[in-house]
């Protein structure tokens, strides 16, 4: 085995962690499914890293006689009288006192007899409720075995058909499984923080004597985020070092370009474009995500990126994840670039689309703008230097790759108009170096925006009727409620109906539900101005530039996230027209929505909403990837744990600078960790070498 080749320890020494639950006694397919259900895995390990939401109390002991309705209470009694159902609906009482008074005990269903004999003296803790009873306790345990009750009893999150009890033996015998671990965290860190052993903490979780101390869970969610981290830093290592070819231009080009243009560019801009230069001119492949906020002017920047490729003697290419998307990119580039652009869409077909890639093939076409149709088989690059990839997280990975295989050591720059909370940054997008462009361009107007309880609504139409009047576009986004499209649709093409009613043929409409060659028709009738109110849902939210709209109405605002929010009132304020948008609620706002929806009102700062929106919702669906929580993290608070990120991130540098190995003491626990949270990614740069 060669030095550099990671130690098989990890694997066989964790091996009883990743066994399945049904390895666990008293665990069968049924439970294991449930258990499953709620840990999100079906492993041991999974189990383990369920950990509890809550710890409950039962250390403080009570008499009847001072029990408080309403309290969690834990009391030793005398079991007095066991009164019987009289009827199969009524409960088994059991009559107990402890000498400062009496309460009685309710059983529906399950009457433990075996523990309750006349005589017997009981512990019992539950609630004790305003009738003086404690319906259903929690448990029962005889007085001389008082450690048979849980005095401090972990509480898991659970699932329909799981209970407490189910969880108890299997996470007792999973705890048992626990290896001898070696450490993977600098001593001085551990005494500095207060935290223990990985091991340690787990049953300080799961099984305490006492209530936790905070620094067991610390000590697990940095445990998971430096695993991350020191993945994401071998990641990073290994773009650094991909070889790649200089590029160098000598800025004609993009001179004719920004003399077509009309406007200097901003100061971020230019700051953005002399990163993204540098990456080019090095001599190794590029890999950068550029952040563009709303109406920043993101797409100038990706133009002259792609200019300078030509310049350099080479192809650029920009993938766009929609047609129209494409489209309206290529229609930019038509109007400001002094070299041939074309356009490869699924609609591209027959002699124009053999052009196109006649022309690629043999270098006549410089630039091309396309969608997901440039990574298809048959599309071949005389010489691709960059691939621009504009809304990435819309594309799947392996699209984004094969992109970027379609050239020899091809630069990548991938861009984005949501902005990404710094957290998220440096966990999904570690291992890109970023550039955010902040600011808005000249001739962009700050946007208006207003909140208005659904009640005015006809003051609304009112206002939308003046607008129109004027001469204005107009767009009335409705509602996306996620649990039925349906819904969505029906209110939509309501709204439509409405709408259509009042004002007549300037009424368009675009859902995701139409085929996609008529809602096409519907964007490219409200950019032409054949139509001058569109109704819409989300089809609008990226990628639709209509200067001379003016106007947004979003209905039901408070159903939407603050991205979802930002990137819609980023559809006005791109012509010379006062622009305005008018967020339509229902009355009786929650707090978290009416946080949301002022931060909005206040702010244009798509980086704030950002990472407030991120703060409010733990990740989101900030970038489609799922409805709470960030993707990965189990044992970490995304924002709660953004010190220990950090803290983290810093950590994993410096370890992979001085072992990039992993061959020291240290290096040889820290594959252990790797392994523990499944870093397959890190292994794979390790045997790589």
């Amino acid at each position: 085995m060669s030095p550099s080749s990671p130690s098989p320890i990890p694997a066989s020494l964790c091996a009883p962690l990743f066994e399945p639950l049904t390895a666990l006694r008293g665990v069968g397919a049924a439970v294991a499914a449930l258990i499953a259900r709620a840990a999100g895995g079906t492993r041991v390990i999974d189990l383990l890293f369920h950990l509890p939401e809550s710890w409950i109390d039962r250390r403080t002991r009570t008499s009847i006689a001072a029990a408080v309705p309403g309290a969690l209470v834990t009391v030793e009694v005398e079991v007095v009288r066991i009164d019987p159902p009289a009827t199969a609906r009524q409960p088994t009482k059991v009559v107990v006192g402890d000498g400062s008074g009496f309460m009685d005990l309710v059983f529906f269903q399950r009457f433990p007899a075996a523990k309750l004999p006349k005589g017997a003296r009981v512990l019992v803790s539950g609630k004790f409720d305003e009738r003086r009873q404690i319906v259903h306790p929690d448990h029962i345990v005889p007085a001389d075995h008082a450690e048979g009750l849980p005095w401090i009893e972990p509480v898991w999150p659970l699932t329909a058909g799981l209970f407490p009890w189910h969880l108890r033996k299997p996470v007792a015998q999973a705890l048992a499984r626990l290896p001898e671990l070696p450490e993977w965290h600098d001593p001085a860190l551990l005494a500095r923080e207060g935290w223990p052993g990985f091991a340690e903490a787990l049953r300080l979780l799961h099984a305490p004597q006492a209530p936790p101390p905070p620094g067991a869970r610390r000590r697990l969610a940095y445990d998971e985020l430096l695993a991350g981290q020191i993945a994401l830093a071998f990641a990073r290592r290994r773009v650094r070092e991909r070889p790649g070819r200089a590029l160098v231009g000598d800025g004609a080009l993009r001179a004719q370009t920004l003399a077509a243009f009309g406007y200097p560019l901003t100061g971020a801009q230019r700051e953005v474009l002399a990163e993204i230069d540098a990456d080019l001119a090095a001599p190794r492949r590029m890999l950068r995500l550029l952040q563009g906020d709303v109406g920043s002017g993101k797409t100038l920047v990706a133009v002259l990126a792609l200019l300078r490729a030509v310049e350099a003697g080479v192809q650029g290419a920009l993938m766009a994840p929609t047609e129209i998307l494409a489209r309206q990119h290529h229609r930019t580039l038509e109007r400001i670039s002094p070299v041939p652009c074309a356009l490869l869409t699924g609609s591209v077909t027959g002699k124009a689309r053999a052009a196109v890639l006649e022309g690629l093939a043999d270098g006549s076409i410089p630039i091309v703008v396309g969608t997901h149709a440039l990574v298809q088989e048959g599309v071949a690059f005389r010489e691709l230097g960059l691939a621009v990839i504009d809304e990435q997280h819309r594309f799947g990975v392996e699209q984004r790759l094969r992109m970027g295989g379609k050239g020899v050591a091809a630069d990548v720059l991938v861009m984005t108009a949501t902005p990404i909370p710094r957290t998220l940054l440096l966990t999904q997008w570690g291992e890109m170096q970023v550039s955010r462009l902040t600011g808005k361009p000249a001739g962009r107007k700050p946007v208006r925006t207003t909140l208005h309880s659904l009640a005015t609504l006809p003051d609304v139409a009112e206002a939308v009727a003046r607008a129109l009047e004027g001469g204005a576009r107009v767009y009335w986004v409705c509602p996306l409620v996620a649990e039925s499209e349906l819904i969505d649709l029906a209110a939509a093409e309501e709204r439509f109906s409405d709408l259509h009613a009042r004002f007549g043929g300037v009424v368009g409409l675009a859902h995701g539900r139409q085929d996609s060659p008529v809602r096409e028709a519907a964007l490219a009738d409200f950019a032409a101005g054949r139509t001058r109110l569109l109704v819409a849902t989300t089809v609008i939210e990226v990628g639709v530039d209509v200067p001379e709209a003016s106007v947004m109405v979003i209905e039901h605002a408070e159903r939407f996230g603050l991205a979802p929010l930002h990137q819609l009132r980023g559809r006005v304020g791109r012509g010379q027209e006062a622009s305005f948008c008018l967020l339509l609620h229902a009355d009786g706002l929650a707090e978290p929505a009416r946080r949301r929806l002022t931060l909005l009102r206040d702010t244009e700062d798509g980086f704030r909403i950002a990472d407030e929106d991120f703060r409010i919702r733990g990740g989101g669906d900030l970038l489609g990837t799922r409805q709470a929580g960030v993707p990965g993290w189990r044992l970490a608070d995304p924002v709660g744990d953004e010190g220990l990120l950090h803290m983290a991130g810093r950590d994993a540098e410096v370890l992979v600078q001085r072992d990039p190995k992993l061959q020291s003491e240290r290096g040889q626990a820290v594959r252990v960790l790797l392994h523990l949270f499944e870093q397959r990614e890190a292994f794979r740069t390790l045997r790589a070498g």
